[in-house]
C-alpha cells in the first residue's frame, strides 16, 4: 500500500482509537453507562474513519458556503461533514444493511445523548455488534488488515444459562414511561426497513450460542460455539433452530403472571409484618412511593413498573411480588410504620 498522507494517517488513528475505547467501555463489567458510552465513541469513530477514506479518495470532507467553492469555517476551522452527511456522500443512492445500521446510531444517539438509559442494553445488542463488525471490515477493507482491530473479544461476555437480578431488573425498567419515547423510536425504525435488511447480519448481528457436549473433556475444543446465522444454509440452520428448541425452556403465556391484587399485598404484608396494615394504609404506601398514579388519572399506565403495572383489560392495578418485598422492609423500621399509617384528615 502507498505512503498515506498525513491527514488519512491521523483519522485512521482515531477511528481505531475511538473504537477501542468504545469495545472497552461496552465490555467493562458494572458499567451502567454501557450503550451510550459505545454508541458515542463509535459514532466518533465511524466518522474519522469516513474522513480517513474521503481524504484517500481526494475529497475534501467540509462543508461549501452556499454558491461558492470556498469552505465554511467555525472558529477558524473547516466545519467537516458529521456521520449523517458522510453516510450520504458515501453511500449515495445505495441502501445497504451497513448504512442503514449507521443510520439507527445516528438517531439514537441523537435521543440518548441527554438521558442515562441503562435498561436499553439488552434491546440493541445485536444492532451494536453489527455496528463494530461492519466498522471493522471497512477498516481493514480501506486500508488493510493490518488496521483491523482483531479484538480478542468480538462478543460481550454476558450471555448466560439464566439471567441476573440486574438484567431482570433492566427488562422490568425497559417498561417505564420515561423509556418510551426512545424505545418507540427503535421500534419504528426496526418496522421501516425491509425484511431483507432486517435479517442482515450487517444491520443487526445474531448468533445462536450452542454449549458444546461431549462425553470427556478433551472431546470438545470450545466450550461454547458461536454459530452465525446463514440464511443460504436454510437446512443447517433448521438443525441449529431444533437444538435452541430443546435447550429453551416452553413457555405458556399467562396474563399478570407473579401478580398480586391490592388485596393480596395487604394480606401478605401484614401477615410479614405482624401488625395491621389495612388498604387505606396500602394507599398512604403506593402514594408515598410514588409507584402508581391516583384513581381516575387520565394516564393510568404511568406505573413504576418495578413495583406496580396497570392491566387494560381489568382495568386495575396489578402490584408485583417487589413492592410486597419493599413494604415489608419499610413497615418493619417503626418511625416509618407510624409515618405512613397514621389517618390523614381530609382537607377542608
Amino acid at each position: 500500500m502507498p505512503r498515506l498522507p498525513a491527514e488519512v494517517v491521523a483519522n485512521v488513528s482515531k477511528a481505531r482509537e475511538a473504537a477501542m475505547l468504545a469495545v472497552e467501555i461496552y465490555n467493562r463489567p458494572a458499567t451502567a453507562f454501557r450503550s451510550a458510552g459505545y454508541i458515542v465513541l463509535m459514532v466518533v469513530a465511524w466518522t474519522a474513519l469516513f474522513h480517513a477514506i474521503f481524504v484517500k479518495r481526494k475529497i475534501r470532507p467540509f462543508y461549501r458556503k452556499r454558491n461558492s467553492r470556498k469552505y465554511e469555517k467555525v472558529d477558524g476551522d473547516y466545519k467537516t461533514w458529521e456521520l449523517m452527511e458522510c453516510v450520504h456522500q458515501f453511500y449515495k443512492d445505495q441502501n445497504p444493511a451497513q448504512r442503514k445500521n449507521l443510520e439507527f446510531f445516528v438517531g439514537l444517539r441523537n435521543k440518548i445523548e441527554h438521558r442515562f438509559l441503562p435498561e436499553l442494553d439488552i434491546e440493541i445488542f445485536g444492532e451494536c455488534q453489527a455496528l463494530l463488525l461492519n466498522f471493522e471490515a471497512m477498516l481493514a477493507g480501506e486500508f488493510g488488515d493490518k488496521q483491523a482491530l482483531v479484538s480478542g473479544l468480538p462478543y460481550a461476555l454476558q450471555f448466560s444459562k439464566t439471567m441476573i437480578p440486574a438484567q431482570q431488573k433492566a427488562i422490568r425498567g425497559a417498561a417505564r414511561q420515561h423509556l418510551q419515547t426512545v424505545r418507540k423510536f427503535v421500534s419504528d425504525f426496526r418496522s421501516s426497513l425491509s425484511s431483507d435488511v432486517q435479517a442482515d447480519e450487517s444491520f443487526s448481528f445474531k448468533v445462536f450460542l450452542i454449549p458444546k457436549v461431549g462425553s470427556q473433556a478433551k472431546s470438545s475444543d470450545l466450550a461454547i460455539e458461536f454459530v452465525r446465522y446463514d440464511p443460504s444454509k436454510p437446512d443447517e440452520m433448521k438443525q441449529y433452530e431444533k437444538i435452541v428448541a430443546l435447550i429453551k425452556p416452553k413457555n405458556v403465556s399467562i396474563a399478570n403472571l407473579g401478580g398480586h391484587k391490592a388485596g393480596d399485598v395487604v394480606a401478605q404484608v401484614a401477615t410479614r409484618i405482624g401488625r395491621k396494615f389495612t388498604h387505606y394504609m396500602h394507599q398512604r404506601c403506593w402514594t408515598r412511593y410514588n409507584i402508581r398514579p391516583k384513581s381516575k388519572s387520565p394516564t393510568p399506565e404511568l406505573c413504576d413498573n418495578r413495583y406496580c403495572y396497570y392491566d387494560v383489560v381489568h382495568k386495575d392495578y396489578v402490584y408485583t411480588s417487589a413492592w410486597i418485598e419493599f413494604l415489608v422492609e419499610k413497615l418493619s423500621d417503626e418511625a416509618t410504620y407510624g409515618e405512613l399509617t397514621v389517618r390523614v384528615a381530609p382537607a377542608a
